[in-house]
């Protein structure tokens, strides 16, 4: 797929300079560095200045120097900028927000926002599902990479061995078991999201809470032992009941929520008939593409599409374009 990589979290080509994380030295010093800079978390939420931007924080910042406070205690190693400057993940996850609302873990979108009183007032910690659609391609895998690392550290302080409390390495990008020796790298979740296509019809379901008349395409995780393509066939069968043929693989979205990599696919279904399984999802249709193109442009009296910045409303965007090959 040509446009593949523009998808939101598609990645800038950052230096991730995995040689640095071994390093001791050349850590410290990256650390050191004048230009070092860090995106800040809380409870997953990255500060954010306006809508649109991430607000890097200096190393060198006093925040960084009362102790960090969250499920990570040391910083993360990102990267390294085309200018040589060194980017970190620090996560104050502790900090308590008084008087503040903190949102619910319950809600759909959590449009809350919290300001630390050390930071500028534009400078609030902000969903990144709500900043997505705005931020730069290099701010967004900044983002979504320190999201997933930290939230990774956040499920995984024990050992899966043995079970004794893990020790934080390289950088952030391992933790090693002191009682057993047990090395744990973090964890990314395969997820399959199809794009089921029966001549001029694309198959759309919603899931219950979602917000009246939002649909998206169906999607669901990769099984042990499973390929992407027969992953496809299984969970389009066992949520809608529609049989695929031909199956290819269009693009992939890293998806920090918690941490998955979305491989957007392409199917052919067999026949228009559904059958939802009301475990899995509440609806499925059928949507032409003079349907989709009115959703999209807000015109449609019922059907919503997928939110922006997900890998749903980027294939759908291809499909109506003419842009998937």
């Amino acid at each position: 797929m040509k446009h593949a990589e523009k998808v939101t979290f598609g990645g800038s080509g950052l230096n991730r300079a995995a040689h640095i994380r071994m390093d001791e030295d050349a850590l410290a010093a990256a650390m050191a560095h004048p230009k070092a800079a860090c995106v800040l978390l809380w409870r997953g939420k990255p500060l954010m200045r306006g809508e649109g931007e991430l607000a890097l924080v200096p190393m060198n910042h006093p925040i960084l120097k009362q102790g960090l406070g969250g499920d990570i205690e040391a910083p993360v190693f990102l990267g390294l900028e085309e200018s040589g400057a060194p980017d970190f993940a620090c996560d104050i996850s502790k900090w308590e927000p008084e008087g503040q609302d903190t949102g619910s873990l319950g809600m759909f979108a959590d449009l809350s926002m919290q300001h630390h009183p050390d930071f500028p007032e534009d400078c609030v910690f902000t969903e990144l599902r709500r900043a997505m659609v705005h931020i730069t391609p290099r701010d967004a895998e900044l983002a979504a990479t320190a999201k997933a690392i930290v939230n990774w550290h956040g499920s995984h302080r024990f050992c899966a061995r043995c079970g004794s409390p893990s020790n934080v390495a390289q950088a952030g990008w391992q933790r090693i078991c002191p009682n057993c020796g047990t090395h744990h790298f973090p964890r990314t979740d395969p997820v399959v999201i199809m794009l089921i296509t029966y001549g001029n019809s694309v198959l759309m379901g919603r899931s219950p809470g979602w917000p009246e008349g939002m649909y998206s395409l169906l999607a669901g995780f990769v099984e042990p032992g499973e390929t992407l393509e027969a992953a496809v066939r299984r969970e389009v069968f066992e949520e809608a009941g529609v049989s695929v043929g031909k199956v290819g693989y269009l693009a992939s979205q890293p998806w920090p929520f918690p941490a998955s990599l979305m491989f957007g696919c392409h199917g052919e279904a067999l026949s228009r008939e559904i059958t939802i399984d009301p475990v899995e999802i509440e609806d499925a249709i059928w949507v032409s593409r003079e349907e989709m193109m009115s959703a999209f442009a807000g015109e449609h009296p019922v059907l919503k599409p997928a939110r922006k910045g997900a890998i749903a409303h980027f294939l759908l965007d291809n499909w109506l374009a003419d842009t998937l090959d």
